[in-house]
This record gives C-alpha cells, sequence and structure tokens, in this order.
C-alpha cells in the first residue's frame, strides 16, 4: 500500500514537552520538541494559592522536584515559594508559569486543565493572561487547546475563553458522546481505547464529523504505525524524534516502513482487550466524579 496521494501523516505533538529526554512540563522540553519539529506540545495546569497559573502534572510537587505539598496550598512568590523549586531530574528546571509559555507563536499548545482546579478560578486567570498578548485574538487564541476532562468545566470554558478550541481528555467513548459531543471539536483519547470496538466506532465517527483526533500516550513505533492506520490526526509522544523521524521515513516508502510493524500486538497483550480497558475506564469514571461531581446533564451549558 502506497500513502494515498495529498494525504498528511498525523501531527507529532509532545507529551509534557519532549519528556523523554528532557524534566516534563519545563521550558526546557518543550523548547527541545520545538527543536525536533514538533507541531504542538501538550502541558498540565494547576493554579498556587497566591493565583499564579504554573505547568505542572501532578496536584503535588513530590514526584518530579526537590520539594512537597499541594500546588493549590503553595505560594508562587515569597521565600518559600514554588518559584524556587527545581525539577530532580537533570538537567534542574524549575516550574513554569502559564504566563511564560505563549511565546512559541508557531506550534499549538495543549493545555491539559486538570479535574483538581476550579473552572471558574482558573479560566478567568488564563483569560487575563492570553487577552494581555499583543494580538492575542489572532496570534495567540487560534493555537490553543483546552483539554476537559469533566464536563463541568465546558460553561466556564465558554465564558471565559470563548475563542480558544476546546477538547475533550479521556478514555471514555461514551463520555466524550455524551456531554462533550456538542460542545468540542477536537477529542484527545488514550491509545488503548481507541484499538476496541467501540474504539473503532468513535474513531469513524470523528471522521464522519469533522472532529479532530488526537491519540496519547504513543511511544512504541508500533503504536505509531497503529495510530497512522487509523488516521488520527495527532499523535502526542514522549519522543517527539522517534515519531518524527517515523514519519518522514513513512512519507519516503510507506509500504516498506509499514511492513516492519506489525499489528499482533493488539491481540497479544491483554491490557488491549475490551474487558481491561472498560475496567480502566470505570475506574478514571469514579475517580474523575469523585474529584470534580457527578456527570450529569445539569452540568453543561446548552445556552
Amino acid at each position: 500500500m502506497q500513502l494515498s496521494q495529498g494525504r498528511v501523516l498525523p501531527d507529532c505533538w509532545g507529551h509534557r514537552g519532549a519528556s523523554a529526554a528532557f524534566p516534563e512540563n519545563t521550558l526546557a522540553s518543550f523548547e527541545a520538541a520545538i527543536r525536533d519539529g514538533a507541531e504542538g506540545i501538550e502541558s498540565d495546569v494547576h493554579v498556587s494559592s497566591d493565583d499564579v497559573v504554573i505547568m505542572f502534572h501532578d496536584p503535588e510537587l513530590s514526584r518530579t522536584t526537590d520539594s512537597t505539598g499541594a500546588i493549590k496550598d503553595r505560594t508562587w512568590y515569597g521565600v518559600d515559594g514554588m518559584e524556587h523549586v527545581r525539577t530532580v531530574k537533570e538537567p534542574r528546571q524549575a516550574i513554569p508559569t502559564f504566563a511564560e509559555t505563549p511565546e512559541n507563536q508557531h506550534v499549538k499548545f495543549n493545555v491539559d486543565v486538570k479535574p483538581q482546579n476550579d473552572p471558574q478560578r482558573l479560566f478567568s486567570l488564563m483569560a487575563k493572561i492570553i487577552t494581555a498578548q499583543s494580538d492575542w485574538e489572532t496570534k495567540l487564541a487560534p493555537r490553543l487547546v483546552l483539554g476537559l476532562w469533566h464536563p463541568r468545566f465546558i460553561p466556564a470554558a465558554k465564558e471565559h475563553l470563548p475563542g480558544v478550541t476546546r477538547s475533550f481528555i479521556g478514555i471514555s467513548p461514551y463520555l466524550a458522546r455524551t456531554y462533550f459531543w456538542d460542545h468540542c471539536d477536537f477529542f484527545s483519547m488514550s491509545f488503548g481505547v481507541l484499538t476496541t470496538s467501540d474504539g473503532e466506532k468513535f474513531r469513524q465517527e470523528c471522521k464522519a464529523a469533522g472532529k479532530k483526533l488526537m491519540v496519547w500516550t504513543v511511544n512504541k513505533p508500533e503504536h505509531m504505525m497503529e495510530a497512522v492506520r487509523w488516521e488520527v490526526d495527532c499523535i502526542l509522544t514522549d519522543v517527539t524524534k522517534t515519531w518524527l523521524d517515523m514519519r518522514s521515513a513513512l512519507y519516503t516508502d510507506y509500504e516498506k516502513i509499514g511492513l516492519q510493524y506489525s499489528r499482533s500486538f493488539l491481540w497479544t497483550t491483554l491490557y488491549y482487550y475490551t474487558p481491561v480497558q472498560m475496567y480502566f475506564r470505570s475506574m478514571v469514571d469514579k475517580r474523575l466524579q469523585k474529584i470534580a461531581g457527578p456527570f450529569t446533564p445539569a452540568t453543561i451549558d446548552t445556552a
């Protein structure tokens, strides 16, 4: 099979930057992904007790830094502020703030909105930062993607950031269809769930409706090749150079490269069996509702 005329292979987005090589969610990691040639980067947001939006995955600091404590309880500024915290992984880096990130004007920026945040507080703070940038409506807002896990974040996103693309992030096609379909043009789904029969159906639904589809987190070449076969729009990866090199090779000789990667992992790996994926989906759904409340239509702003 040759690459069809005019077909574009999936964009490369760096998961927390080029996080396999550099400390995750740091400017060094973001810059490395951009140097590799990534079309987008992904990061996560939390808010400090003194209202600074920071780029960090976990709700607390201990896993990746030399400090401890919940971000929501820590200040950014001051002697004990998080501005002094550094990553454990070398080269040791500071935690970036959201205000530091808009300068990379030629790449997309996917902001993963963690469910521990307060929607009104977070999006109002983000809106102040975004609208303070020159020509933000044409240069910044079109590059941003708000990644939402829980439907209670949709009304505040519409209120404070109406010009920013909204995306569902998750592992549940049911949740995506039921609560997010009419409010999002972009869907960021786990690789595992897209291997199931319902995942295949969801992929087809996105394509038919013109919805963009991203798959995460894809680090193995055989998984990257499978995502290519699915014709997704974006591959989110820790190893940006791996996918970019593979993509370049596919453009040169699609058939030769494609034949190197078997699909057998779909049948030989228990993780990709539907009951296992359903179990993980159930666990994630329970955790999201424990953190941010139940999934109900009442949380959706239908205006």
